[in-house]
Formats: structure tokens, sequence, C-alpha cells
């Protein structure tokens, strides 16, 4: 299992073409708003793209799709665990990723034994309405003494130079989202982050 302390998301496979040479090795396919034709083509060829460049894929939410296509990762929200079959997930040795935003929420996800755990939004984001503010970086001590061992992924507003203090305050991994993909040059600001991670991490 390959898990960067760098994790980008992406909308649609396009992305992956373009940025997975640059050297990404973890990434979240998150796409809404399709057919589950389109999507389990996307998931298709996201699968086929990051075994060609040793990344690993986490697919969002499409968990019966990830079983169908031998995927390894999925990343489910709070308000599709509802109705995702951990147990089934996990006899089909895919390992999952769970969203939080609070207590209750982390209560949830630690009953599931993920393999890692998000908290968000670290900062504004302009990604999605969110019922909730932003959770700042003590909030990322917080949770890392709640759950120890598990990866803890920060995201939401996050930008290579906020990334430092997300990292310090006890993230294992960053995720971005719009940094990237509304950056004029976004293959440079990819190598942005990996730089400034490589070199205060």
């Amino acid at each position: 299992m390959i898990l960067d302390k760098f994790y980008p998301i992406f909308d649609k496979t396009e992305w992956l073409e373009k940025l997975l040479p640059v050297g990404i090795k973890l990434v979240q396919l998150r796409i809404k708003d399709k057919s589950i034709k389109e999507i389990q083509n996307e998931i298709k060829k996201a699968k086929s793209l990051c075994s060609e460049f040793n990344t690993q894929l986490v697919v969002n939410d499409y968990w019966e799709i990830a079983i169908d296509e031998k995927c390894d990762f999925v990343h489910i929200g709070q308000e599709d665990l509802v109705n995702c079959d951990i147990k089934k997930l996990k006899a089909s040795n895919i390992r999952i990723g769970i969203s939080t935003h609070d207590e209750k929420e982390l209560e949830t996800a630690l009953l599931y034994s993920p393999d890692y755990i998000a908290l968000g939004p670290i900062y504004p984001t302009i990604l999605k309405k969110m019922k909730w503010h932003q959770q700042g970086v003590d909030k990322l001590s917080e949770w890392k003494k709640k759950i120890n061992n598990i990866p803890l992924v920060a995201i939401g507003g996050m930008t290579p130079s906020r990334s430092i203090m997300a990292f310090n305050a006890g993230a294992d991994i960053v995720s971005a989202v719009t940094d990237i993909t509304l950056n004029k040059h976004p293959e440079i600001r990819v190598k942005e982050w990996m730089e400034v991670i490589k070199n205060n991490v």
C-alpha cells in the first residue's frame, strides 16, 4: 500500500493523465453528477493510469464499482457510510478512508477500523458548501492523539505553505483540490507541493 504525504483529489481522469507523470503517488478520483456507466469507465481508466505510474488510487464513494474493478482503496464520506457494506469491502481486501468533521463522526469512523481518517476543512474551502466552519490546525493535534497510529489526512483550503503547519500539528498526509485544479500552471504547482513536503517534513 502506497500512502504518500501528498494526496491530491481530482474529478476526472484527464487530471491524472496530465499530473501523474509529475510524480504523484497517492490520488483520489472523486466524480459527481455522472452516470454510473461513465463513472465506471473513469475508474477503469484511472486504475490503468495509476498502475502505469505506480500510484495508489483511492475511489471516492463508489464502493461497488471499486469491488467490481478490483480497486484496493475507497474513501467513504459520513453520509455514505449508511449505504456502504464495509464488511464486503474488507472481505474484498479493499482498504478504506473515512471523512470526519466532529467528535461524533470520529467515533463512528473508528468503529470501522479505517486505514486513514480525514479531518476537514482545516481552512476555509471553496470546494463545497459545508455546515462545519474551519477546524484549524489545533484540531489535527487533538485528532491525532485520539487515533494514534491511524494515518491522519488534513483537507480543506490547503496550500504548500499551510501544509507545513498541518504536518507540524500531527497530520500524516495533506490533501489538495482547488489549489491545484484552479491553478494556471497545475504541473508547476504539483512540483511546488512535492518540493515543500520533501524539504520540510
